[in-house]
């Protein structure tokens, strides 16, 4: 996908009225030849530019500064049903020192992993609590985006209105290339590819 057309899309896209908010930049994959039943795509990609504040919460074995923490002394509260649902709504991400994954997955389990929210090795697992090694995993989900196949076309975030054409066009280009390369049949999987903001039509870059 080359970067120009990218760039043509978005300029293409705020030709429309501003809106007063701002807008969320998604990008549309369209596929064919893909059996939802059969394949299936289920990513984090990490993306090269921030789309978003995000709120996370870490399961850790002592209070931390940089972020909200629930350590194991305080699992007992949460055993109470409506408290473990309640926290697992109110925050986007949830991470976890290694050693108390067990006690997590006992309480928090059922709630977490229905939202998709549960620490796991790919994302999340903590080894070291030290302030700079969790800034490092907050920053990484500031730029993480999950992609899930429920139906023969993909959308994700990649990016805010307010961003540099650049950075989008970048973002576009990183998630499309590492969707391509998870999909049975690569490009032959792809019928069209657009980008859109939130209230805006989708406009066609590939």
């Amino acid at each position: 996908m080359e970067k120009d057309k990218v760039i043509r899309g978005l300029e293409e896209l705020r030709k429309e009225k501003k809106k007063n908010f701002d807008q969320s930049v998604d990008l549309l994959i369209n596929l064919k030849e893909f059996d939802i039943k059969k394949d299936s795509v289920n990513l984090f990609l990490a993306l090269p530019h921030k789309i978003r504040e995000i709120s996370v919460a870490a399961f850790l074995n002592k209070k931390s500064p940089v972020v909200t923490t629930i350590i194991k002394e305080e699992f007992d509260r949460y055993k109470d049903k409506k408290k473990a649902k309640a926290v697992s709504k109110s925050y986007d991400f949830f991470i976890a020192s290694a050693n108390l994954m067990p006690q997590v997955a006992t309480v928090f389990g059922r709630f977490l992993g229905p939202q998709g929210k549960m620490p796991s090795p790919q994302l999340g697992i903590v080894t070291d609590e030290s302030e700079a090694k969790l800034k490092e995993i907050i920053a990484r989900y500031e730029k993480i985006v999950r992609v899930k196949s429920k139906e023969p076309s993909l959308k994700l975030c990649i990016g805010k209105e307010s961003m540099k054409d650049e950075e989008i066009a970048e973002n576009v280009i990183h998630a499309y290339n590492m969707i391509l390369n998870a999909l049975p049949k690569k490009k032959e999987n792809v019928r069209s590819v657009m980008i859109k903001f939130t209230m805006s039509k989708p406009v066609r870059i590939e």
